[in-house]
């Protein structure tokens, strides 16, 4: 598979209507003709998350694609060349298995596409005349929907300066984001806040059951950092859940989401330690670094990782995560029903912030700082969820509570670190090597720790 980031704009294009002049015209204009078949769910589970799966005859990369959205014009899409067959690859049903949750994955529309191209500096422009056809139940027959397009692809420097002279020729800015959107018209998975208790909550568990199923792609493909903001949404999911479940009640969704976390903790926590060593290693003068310390850090964390990895795939492959994700998909269409959640937000969100406030200190009054730091966070991604409805004042709690966090967090990551460090050291013993550089860091690891545990404040 191969990646390509896609930075593009469509416009909305009248069948005779003449392009304007085109500044920094390198080449072209290139004829191709273009025929795609789009798969999905038989319920749009794909294109209703954004996503589309095609498979394209034509042009310079035809095979099978996969975009997947990224932000305001931008996807990602994901290549895979031609296999002779019109069942899409294994590889693509595994990617979007958070999305389709094990559904059959069918052909829903076909895309015929005469393109005429142009390369500009920075950018490629394409003049579309396209003809889609889908299955229409009605009338048991095929629809068929004819119309033009002009795409932009390229930086975004280059397409701010084809967008002046497209709008003054007549040309506007399409609000679909690909032709199957245009032909399938499918609603977006998205909740507006709105100034009810109840919708600002499931406005923001919207967006983070969203996050999840993104993020569960980039784990799936072994991206950088993935795992962490898997996590992170989970977090600050289960976060609002349990800060407003009066609001929103959620069943047993909390100990799912406690299970999930859970299952990608050993790979997060293998992550942290790693780069969390090798960077004290390096912050070292060299006249301290006595050993092989770094090979031994790759030999311990290197296979240590790989299974955790494996564990992290078993999960997202697993019938339980399936049935999960199905729960949160009801969860988020259907519109919340108890009393406190039919409230005016500004009159009854700041309650459930200060219930969940209090826990933070209460916490650390008795010197629990592991657990006044997840009290704190949960506060965090609460106020989080509040901050359309209350603005600054919520969102200045939000940054103290995220600084303290913070604080917290380097506390924990110092006290994890010791009785690894020391398990590290009494390896190199054993195999003759010198264990220095291991003590060393364990005693400034718990000079560390003794250090953020004092300045610890709350309130």
């Amino acid at each position: 598979m191969r990646t390509h980031r896609e930075v593009e704009r469509k416009y909305e294009a009248d069948p005779g209507a003449d392009l304007p002049k085109l500044p920094g015209v390198v080449a072209g204009p290139h004829h191709e003709t273009l025929d795609a078949t789009y798969y999905d769910t038989a319920d749009l589970r794909l294109i209703k998350g954004g996503l589309t799966l095609r498979r394209r005859e034509g042009g310079d990369d035809e095979g099978w694609h996969l975009k997947v959205p990224v932000g305001q014009d931008t996807r990602d899409e994901i290549h895979l060349p031609l296999n002779g067959k019109n069942k899409p690859p294994k590889e693509f049903a595994d990617l979007t298995l958070g999305y389709t949750l094990g559904a059959e994955l069918l052909p829903v529309a076909r895309i015929q596409t005469e393109r005429t191209r142009w390369e500009i500096h920075g950018a490629e422009l394409t003049d579309d005349h396209v003809t889609a056809s889908k299955p229409d139940a009605a009338t048991s027959g095929v629809k068929t929907m004819v119309w033009r397009e002009i795409e932009v692809e390229g930086d975004p420097d280059a397409l701010d300066k084809a967008e002046k002279p497209l709008r003054s020729a007549g040309f506007r800015r399409s609000q679909l984001p690909s032709k199957l959107a245009r032909v399938l018209r499918t609603k977006s998975a998205r909740v507006e806040p709105g100034r009810t208790a109840g919708m600002v909550v499931l406005a923001y568990v919207t967006a983070q059951v969203e996050k999840i199923k993104y993020y569960d792609i980039l784990v799936r493909q072994d991206v950088d950092d993935s795992v962490h903001q898997l996590r992170v949404a989970i977090r600050r999911l289960r976060s609002a859940l349990r800060v407003y479940r009066k609001v929103l009640p959620s069943g047993e969704l909390d100990v799912e989401l406690q299970w999930l976390g859970r299952q990608l903790s050993p790979a997060r926590d293998l992550e942290v330690q790693s780069e969390r060593l090798t960077e004290l290693v390096s912050q070292l003068p060299a006249e301290l670094v006595v050993g092989p310390v770094q090979a031994r850090l790759t030999r311990h964390f290197g296979p240590e990782q790989a299974n955790a990895r494996k564990g992290v795939l078993r999960t997202l492959r697993s019938k339980r995560y399936l049935r999960l994700l199905d729960e949160l998909a009801t969860l988020v269409g259907t519109e919340p029903s108890t009393k406190k959640a039919g409230r005016k937000a500004k009159k009854e969100l700041p309650k459930h912030i200060d219930r969940a406030e209090a826990k933070v200190g209460a916490r650390l009054d008795i010197g629990e700082i592991h657990r006044a730091r997840k009290a704190a966070k949960r506060l965090r991604y609460g106020l989080e969820v509040a901050v359309p409805a209350l603005g600054e004042p919520a969102d200045k709690a939000r940054k103290r509570a995220k600084a303290f966090t913070k604080q917290a967090g380097e506390y924990q990551d110092s006290v994890v670190a010791q009785p690894l460090l020391r398990t590290l050291g009494l390896q190199a013993h054993a195999a003759g090597e010198n264990g220095f550089t291991f003590g060393l860091l364990h005693a400034r690891q718990e000079a560390n720790a003794e250090q953020a545990r004092r300045a610890l404040r709350w309130g």
